[in-house]
């Protein structure tokens, strides 16, 4: 699982492969730079390149889930709780275009998700979302039922959307 950016130009090399949760997490909490794994998922994907005679390599994972918003009707709305990589080129747009696209073939209306106002959304826009804007412009709202903070961040969050099917 080590990080080598060298092997992939552009998107021709890499391929996508389902995961098992415990599989996604663990990659998760190998690269996430501040979120831990997650409790629960719709689907995950991996990312990989083959990288010789065979041997892949891992480069990349997204969890998809429920929203984390109670108020998001969750049947409707699929959303990416978690993105991680190596560093590998083009490897997230790669998997938000991949999830956006499983999201759509099990009938989801939408996918949703959210990044750090401080993160410029380039992955995102080259896989054909488009933001919302800060649904709580003052980082505020990220805790838990019981009041307890969450492992989110408190910077602002974008919510950013891709339509999938219409209603």
């Amino acid at each position: 699982m080590g990080k080598s950016t060298d092997h992939v130009s552009g998107t021709s090399n890499l391929r996508a492969r389902p995961l098992t949760l415990a599989q996604a997490n663990g990659l998760v909490a190998f690269w996430h730079r501040h979120h831990k794994p997650v409790q629960g998922h719709r689907f995950s994907i991996g990312a990989h390149v083959e990288i010789h005679n065979f041997i892949e390599e891992d480069v990349g994972v997204v969890i998809v889930g429920r929203p984390v918003a109670r108020a998001v009707d969750q049947y409707r709305i699929a959303e990416v709780t978690r993105l991680a990589t190596d560093g590998t080129k083009n490897v997230c747009s790669f998997l938000y275009a991949r999830a956006a696209q499983a999201a759509k073939a099990m009938g989801f209306q939408s996918i949703q998700t959210y990044t750090l106002a401080s993160e410029p959304g380039t992955s995102l826009r080259a896989a054909g979302w488009e933001c919302e804007g800060s649904p709580r412009p003052d980082g505020r709202g990220w805790s838990n039922r019981d009041g307890r903070r969450t492992d989110q961040p408190t910077e602002t969050k974008v919510r950013w959307r891709k339509i999938l099917n219409e209603s």
